[in-house]
């Protein structure tokens, strides 16, 4: 199986499953069908304890990326993506779109990172924003408001 999902949390529920769905369709869609994504499920806490040990931002997020090929090496692994459970939970409160929606966004967004994509600045954030949306086709519009511009267009 090409995404392997760990649980590290337990007060928000989670179908692997359908993680493991989402990452391996934002694989298909990047041209690697067959790479290897590691994706761990952590709460608040663990997010923010890995984002200061390797970022040097001391606050939660929602979701990281470790991008772990090595060029000029033929390896199936592509990455390992930790998500934030609980952000997904407030961010979908706040969207109004379900729990599994908001996972799927960030596996997706996560997965994106691992082949290369970047979002740090307004242009590559709105290529990546747009390729997310390719790749999870049949989602509430809603869940796209606030991502790219303020008043929720593309």
């Amino acid at each position: 199986m090409p995404a392997a999902i760990e649980q590290r949390q337990r007060r928000v529920l989670v179908s692997r499953a359908r993680l493991a769905r989402a990452v391996d369709r934002a694989l298909a869609a990047v041209g690697r069908p067959a790479g290897v994504v590691e994706v761990a499920v952590v709460d608040d806490a663990e997010i923010r304890r890995l984002n200061a040990k390797w970022r040097g931002v001391r606050r939660h997020t929602d979701v990281l990326a470790f991008p772990l090929e090595t060029p000029g090496e033929a390896s199936p692994l592509v990455g390992q993506i930790v998500i934030s459970a609980d952000a997904a939970a407030r961010q979908a409160r706040r969207l109004g779109v379900p729990l599994a929606v908001e996972l799927d966004l960030l596996a997706t967004h996560g997965t994106l990172h691992l082949v290369g994509w970047d979002d740090r600045d307004p242009v590559e954030a709105d290529l990546m924003h747009r390729r997310e949306r390719q790749i999870m086709r049949a989602t509430p519009k809603r869940l796209w408001q606030g991502l790219l511009h303020r008043d929720g267009r593309p």
